[in-house]
């Protein structure tokens, strides 16, 4: 097992001391950037403690208290980073909120996590405005936006501008191991599961993943996903602050490409979703022109072996006009939320981009394992952290079983629900719910999860994600997602539905001179499952198929709401 040096990083015990800390240190540099316009568009480090010294005070003139649980719901911004830090730094207790929610999900977190003030961006005014005499516990009501007064809601913008900061050494003593946040995994009535995360957690979790995989100052990170999940929120908000990078808010997802270029981004965080369309859609530039479809697998193969002779930055230059794509100065693409395909990391990779991912959950703050730039595998999840322990629990005949961890970054539990804590961890283990494997070198890889693992007729796990990442190789297949089912014998059999991709529909008719008809979407369907299942074993070949029109519901971090899709075949064979 290869023994690798970390980086020397410096220790915290609380996020506040991480703020104070990179405040001091990086005081005239660019913090946070929105591209968006809003009223707080650019902070320097020294800007951004003035801020909060100054909202912590305001909210504690208004009569909020610490350890009060402060909701935050709105857009990527820097109010809400702003907010998120105040919480972090007065003694609060952060409640981010997903922005995605319907509204009774948000009225039922609002309720659950006993909440007394809430900040909001001007797109959730209107909920407020009309709901808000329900929510008894509730008695602040701040917007980020400027808006008219009423219901006696206050603007963030005033407040901010009429207090005073207090001083540093008057801020109030944080206990790392009292709850900083409680993160609602999901917000639906009598459903709801609040995990309690602590300063230490995250204070830990930083510096093990900087010790691993290093930041620098001169990093520019692009903010795409959701501030309110933690990986975004750790990883993409409180790793860059802690090394001093600036952040910048993307104005919407159909706009990254042109805000990383606009921006220098170096540095992109993402899910699997939005890598694998970045991937396809180099892949389809590359075809569409002939002599690139020539020249490129020629080049890649050739800069494969000058990498391999020390040439590092050769595949940069081979490939430069891709790279200008992407503001010519991406230095990591980062892939969490969900396991990556790992022909995706393998085709950016050889086009001179370095692809890493990461593992993690909510409840472990969230980084458990990760692969770094000296030190990576495309098919695994990656490393432990340092201060991370990482066991399979009844591993199998192949060494798989339920992946347990224990660490400073595990959560308290769930919030007010005692037996849901409990059975979450066994002998102070935490059971993550995945499958998986340690291999010789150490790597944790990733089967799939517990619940969807299903069991063919043989016996034998069968994982659908690893099927599912096949068929979504395919240019005609969108998504996709695999099942058991139960056949005519009740032997349980593979399904799949698919969601083809209009595009690359509409692209092949019109290179070949046919119209669009119900049977050629079937038959190259067909064909492209039949070459998935031939790359299969035969207890894990598809038996049954069909095509859905809709694209799947989907989390925030686009993965696929598995207990939808059940739900609509079971109501669909009542």
């Amino acid at each position: 097992m290869k023994k690798l040096d970390l980086f020397d990083v410096p220790q915290i015990s609380s996020v506040q001391e991480m703020i104070l800390n990179s405040a001091s240190t990086y005081e005239k540099r660019s913090a946070l950037n929105d591209l968006n316009d809003t009223p707080l568009k650019n902070l320097t480090y020294g800007q951004l403690l003035d801020k909060i010294l100054r909202f912590g005070a305001a909210l504690q003139d208004i009569g909020i208290n610490e350890r009060t649980h402060i909701a935050i719901v709105g857009e990527n911004r820097v109010q809400w980073a702003l907010s998120f830090l105040t919480c972090m730094s007065f003694n609060f207790v952060a409640v981010p909120i997903d922005r995605n929610l319907k509204p009774n999900e948000i009225l039922n977190i609002l309720h659950e996590s006993d909440a007394e003030a809430i900040i909001f961006s001007n797109s959730f005014a209107g909920l407020m405005a009309e709901d808000h005499q329900i929510l008894k516990k509730m008695k602040h009501f701040i917007c980020m936006d400027e808006i008219p007064p009423l219901n006696g809601f206050m603007s963030m913008n005033s407040l901010l501008i009429n207090s005073r900061p207090i001083p540093v050494d008057k801020l109030p003593r944080i206990n790392p191991e009292d709850i900083a946040e409680i993160i609602f995994t999901s917000g639906s009535l009598g459903r709801a599961k609040g995990v309690m995360l602590t300063q230490k957690n995250l204070a830990s979790n930083l510096v093990d993943m900087v010790s691993m995989l290093f930041m620098y100052p001169e990093d520019r990170f692009l903010s795409v996903l959701p501030m309110h999940h933690t990986y975004e929120c750790t990883c993409g908000l409180l790793c860059p602050l802690y090394c001093g990078s600036s952040i910048h808010y993307a104005r919407s997802l159909k706009t990254v490409a042109e805000d990383i270029g606009n921006v220098k981004a170096t540095m992109l965080l993402g899910v699997p979703l939005l890598f694998d369309k970045m991937f396809k859609k180099i892949r389809k530039n590359i075809s569409a022109d002939k002599k690139k479809a020539f020249l490129v697998p020629k080049l890649v193969k050739a800069t494969n072996v000058l990498s391999g002779l020390g040439l590092k930055d050769i595949k940069k230059k081979i490939f430069a006009e891709m790279h200008e794509k992407f503001g010519g100065h991406v230095r990591i693409f980062i892939a969490g939320g969900a396991a990556p395909d790992p022909e995706v990391a393998k085709g950016l990779r050889e086009f001179g981009f370095n692809f890493l991912q990461g593992y993690g959950l909510t409840e472990t703050s969230p980084i458990l394992a990760l692969n770094r730039l000296d030190n990576f595998k495309d098919n695994a999840a990656g490393i432990p952290l340092p201060s991370v322990t990482i066991k399979i629990n009844n591993p199998d005949e192949t060494g798989s079983g339920e992946i347990y961890a224990k660490g400073p970054n595990i959560m308290k539990g769930y919030y007010k629900n005692q037996k849901m804590t409990d059975e979450t961890f066994d002998g102070g283990w935490f059971k993550t719910g995945d499958m998986g494997f340690i291999d010789a070198d150490g790597f944790l890889h990733i089967n799939g999860r517990k619940k969807n693992v299903i069991i063919s007729k043989s016996g034998k796990n069968v994982f659908p994600e690893e099927i599912e990442d096949q068929l979504n190789r395919s240019e005609f297949i969108l998504e996709s997602l695999v099942y058991g089912e139960k056949d005519e014998k009740h032997d349980e059999i593979i399904a799949a539905q698919i969601v083809v991709d209009t595009e690359a529909f509409i692209t092949y008719t019109e290179s070949k001179g046919v119209h669009i008809s119900e049977s050629l979407v079937n038959d190259i369907i067909k064909t492209e499952i039949e070459k998935v299942n031939g790359q299969l074993a035969a207890f894990k070949q598809i038996k049954k198929w069909f095509i859905r029109q809709d694209e799947f519901e989907k989390t925030t971090t686009q993965k696929i709401k598995r207990y939808m899709v059940n739900k609509e075949r079971i109501e669909a064979d009542s």
